[in-house]
């Protein structure tokens, strides 16, 4: 017999099905209680109101896509920049597979203005800004990366990370593939990879090296 899903969970799972589906402003909290199966005056005891479980899935996904980037991070004084750079885009990719539709409605999300989206960028995503510049420069200091615009090239590295998850709907439609599939998430790191490669000039023994381990 499955076991059922703790309420507060079971609430969390049906705003993120929700928010995806209808979007934020569309969904009620009548609507989130009854896909969860609970009582309406639940959502008020564990979030408050529906802003409250807006943020807490907002949190929920950053806190996780951060720490990854933490993780990674915390190997640059001991590991080639290139290695370190390689394995974060790979792990970033396969959270935001395994957390599918709450990718696709935060990174919506965070495209239009509001305050809790200034919050978010001036915590989260300005955290993912450092930590992905700092890889880059470690990795010009290493002289495993050549110098580049580290501005821009943080800029393109970030929107091909999430582009999948963003807009999903043009490339399943217009090119059968799916994001949520381990097998995309595969191909789509190869030429991530490549990219890599490429823009930043890895010198080429690096290379070797990253593709035996």
């Amino acid at each position: 017999m499955k076991k059922e899903l703790p309420m507060k969970e079971r609430l969390m799972d049906a705003a993120i099905t929700l928010f995806h589906t209808k979007g934020y402003d569309g969904t009620s909290v009548r609507d989130i209680s009854k896909l969860a199966n609970v009582n309406p005056a639940n959502i008020s005891y564990y979030f408050k109101n529906k802003q409250g479980l807006l943020e807490k899935c907002l949190t929920q996904f950053f806190e996780g896509y951060i720490a990854i980037l933490e993780q990674h991070y915390s190997r640059l004084d001991t590991e080639s920049a290139h290695i370190v750079l390689q394995s974060a885009m790979k792990e970033l990719l396969e959270f935001q597979r395994e957390h599918y539709l709450l990718a696709r409605f935060v990174w919506r999300e965070v495209s239009v203005d509001s305050q809790i989206v200034r919050e978010i960028f001036s915590s989260y995503l300005m955290k993912e800004r450092y930590i992905l510049t700092a890889c880059l420069k470690t990795g010009m200091d290493q002289h495993v990366f050549s110098s580049v615009q580290v501005s821009y090239a943080v800029i393109q590295l970030k929107s091909m990370l999430t582009m999948p998850f963003i807009n999903q709907q043009y490339v399943s439609e217009v090119w059968n593939v799916y994001p949520q599939e381990s097998f995309f998430i595969d191909q789509y790191y190869k030429t991530l990879e490549t990219w890599v490669n490429r823009l930043l000039h890895v010198q080429e023994n690096m290379v070797k090296l990253a593709s035996i381990g």
